[in-house]
């Protein structure tokens, strides 16, 4: 199959330019042209060419301003850039190369050094995207792999727990649900800054009970309420879940997605009002992730059938978040739950226990 050729914008108000390298370059490139320099930044943005030639003495904006804006706008995304310019002194090369510039073309063209000089920097550009192609392609592996490991430690979890693996589904989807709501809202924007972000928490929630493998049986299991001593057994597994995802932090060296849920683990059992547990922790002391997780995890536990208790049905366990708003919950974090509630019988019909997962 032929290869696509490379594309080529050429911006220059003097026609004459236009036509020289037009006949240059027109057989091995396409060529495309503007006589302006803000022609040339709505055409950059248009067309994403693989090499710029960037005429200097222009009207209105000349050619350093014209790189300036490219750059402040953003839309460069690793395209070289040469000067074309009849003024060969060694102080207006050095505020080219400052402003980026790969390379200056002097005027007049000796077609042979034009052809080469833009064929050295697509070579380059090539070589250079395709070691960017390959970096995406190993880190997107590690991301999956990372995933399926952490998912299946959370599994794990389950297996020990009552709960069943279709309430880390059900949890799964509401901390997404919440995240997208609030990746805009400016108390949260700095913590899910993409939506690269929005996965991590999604992919981190299943291990927020993942301290509860250290728990005993005989507590885990019981099928009635538990004593003063057991109970403060049981309140430890956040501290111990947290202890153990820290550790695998140090080894990821800091990797965000064990991190988010490090601090899932540690803080899903706090209150808003600072009433929760195990350090007591208030307001934004408590991390993001832990108070979406915390939403999630007790609406998903109201609607749930236990063995001590029957399941509340939808409307019930919404009117019960509702009431937490502000002293257990995040009232930000509610209201975006508010927003999502109307979505979630239809996927916990989907992901519904059977009456063996009980």
């Amino acid at each position: 199959m032929e290869q696509n050729r490379a594309k080529i914008l050429v911006i220059d108000d003097t026609k004459t330019n236009i036509d020289v390298l037009d006949g240059i370059l027109s057989v091995d490139y396409d060529i495309y042209v503007a006589l302006n320099g803000e022609k040339g930044l709505q055409l950059t943005e248009k067309i994403h060419p693989d090499l710029i030639l960037l005429d200097v003495m222009m009207p209105e904006m000349d050619g350093y301003e014209t790189l300036r804006q490219l750059h402040a706008r953003n839309i460069l995304h690793g395209t070289p850039v040469i000067f074309l310019t009849a003024k060969a002194d060694a102080k207006s090369e050095q505020m080219g190369l400052d402003l980026g510039a790969v390379d200056y073309i002097t005027k007049p063209f000796n077609p042979s050094l034009v052809k080469l000089r833009i064929k050295n920097q697509l070579d380059l550009k090539f070589q250079r995207d395709h070691l960017n192609e390959l970096v995406d392609e190993k880190t997107a592996d590690i991301r999956k792999t990372m995933k399926v490991m952490l998912t299946s430690l959370g599994s794990l979890a389950e297996y020990r727990d009552p709960e069943t693996g279709e309430h880390i589904k059900r949890t799964q989807y509401i901390v997404q649900k919440l995240a997208e709501q609030l990746k805009n809202h400016p108390r949260f924007c700095m913590y899910i800054k993409s939506v690269e972000y929005i996965d991590y928490y999604a992919t981190a929630a299943p291990l927020h009970d993942i301290g509860k493998v250290g728990i005993h049986d005989e507590i885990l299991h019981k099928p009635g309420k538990l004593t003063d001593t057991e109970r403060d057994i049981m309140m430890h597994h956040p501290k111990m879940g947290y202890e153990v995802l820290l550790e695998a932090t140090k080894e990821l060296n800091g990797n965000p997605m064990v991190r988010i849920a490090a601090d899932m683990a540690i803080g899903h059992h706090e209150h808003w009002d600072g009433t929760g547990y195990p350090n007591h922790l208030k307001g934004d002391q408590i991390p993001v992730g832990a108070r979406m997780m915390a939403v999630a995890d007790v609406y998903d536990a109201l609607v749930s059938r236990r063995p001590y208790k029957e399941p509340y049905t939808h409307d019930v366990a919404v009117k019960e978040i509702a009431k937490g708003k502000g002293t257990q919950f995040d009232p930000d974090v509610v209201d975006a739950f508010m927003k999502i509630a109307d979505q979630l019988p239809s996927i916990y019909e989907k992901f519904k226990d059977t009456e063996d997962s009980i």
